[in-house]
């Protein structure tokens, strides 16, 4: 799908503002959220993040949806995000006598974090079906001292029934800034514009005719030596499937994964996140109380994070 296309004025327009604060040593948060988006009841995790799962109640999304998402970190707070569920996604394209080309589904997020401030985002998996239409926004903003991580993991088509994205398209586009210090001026950690649809489905340098795509980036509150941990990270690859890679940024590191597994990319960007947290000194992860994993993502690696 080459090109921009106007979305039709139809769908549901959601938002959700969130401000997190640290207060007598702990992390709450104060906002809100409009239909069809909910926020969940909150809890504190052993690393003082304060989690909150965002539920969409509409069941999916479909062309001309949008999703408004503003996170406000004061500094020193601990947040860490995700989705109650997988996101759906719904075909668009011919099914609309008045919009036959489709409509966009989208999804704007935007961050701005005060100085040592902690956010992982985290939403489950995002579901694309036949001919769905879908792309999404991400600014963060961060002041120095402050650690962004982010991991997605997109299924192009309902493989299980036999189901490609035939004639749609999944769009990213994400900037990371930041601050180094307080009379710095801002700098690009990360920009990242990619777009799966056509010949970058099947092509040997897009998804080479795999169904699942996932990505991976941290942003470090300081700089490090990245080589020791991307060599952690590679070996974490062990016993999953698919093609991982990895490398690192100015002040962090990005992985990405293609392959036929939801699982085997969710595992293996679960223990990236312990290996940071690791690396930051942290607890272990606690996974979200609303992930349906019946395994352990991080087997295997537990003992190798905790020495």
């Amino acid at each position: 799908m080459n090109g921009t296309l106007s979305a039709p004025t139809i769908g549901w327009k959601a938002t959700a503002s969130l401000q997190f604060q640290q207060r007598h040593g702990r992390t709450q948060f104060q906002g809100g959220a409009t239909a069809p988006l909910k926020l969940m009841r909150s809890t504190a995790q052993s690393s003082g993040h304060c989690e909150v799962p965002l539920l969409h109640t509409a069941g999916g999304l479909v062309g001309g949806d949008q999703l408004e998402l503003q996170l406000d970190l004061e500094a020193g707070s601990r947040a860490l995000l995700t989705s109650v569920a997988a996101q759906k996604v719904y075909g668009s394209v011919r099914r609309s006598r008045l919009h036959p080309q489709g409509a966009w589904a989208e999804q704007h997020l935007t961050v701005r974090q005060a100085a040592k401030s902690d956010l992982e985002w985290l939403p489950q998996e995002l579901v694309l079906y036949a001919d769905a239409l879908y792309q999404q926004h991400l600014q963060v903003d961060l002041a120095p001292g402050a650690s962004f991580l982010a991991m997605e993991v997109v299924r192009l088509g309902r493989t299980a029934a036999g189901e490609t994205l035939g004639e749609g398209c999944w769009r990213s586009s994400a900037s990371i800034r930041r601050q180094a210090t307080a009379t710095a001026e801002e700098r690009f950690e990360l920009v990242d514009r990619l777009q799966l649809d056509g010949d970058a489905l099947h092509g040997e340098h897009g998804m080479d005719g795999q169904a699942v795509f996932g990505s991976l980036v941290w942003a470090a509150p300081a700089p490090l030596n990245a080589a020791p941990l991307l060599e952690q990270v590679r070996a974490a690859r062990t016993g999953l499937e698919g093609t991982m890679a990895c490398g690192a940024l100015e002040q962090g590191l990005v992985a990405r994964y293609r392959g036929p597994s939801s699982q085997a990319a969710r595992f293996w960007f679960c223990r990236i996140w312990a290996l940071i947290r690791q690396e930051r000194g942290l607890p272990l992860p606690q996974l979200p109380r609303v992930w349906p994993f019946q395994e352990d993502p991080f087997a295997g690696c537990r003992a190798d994070c905790s020495t």
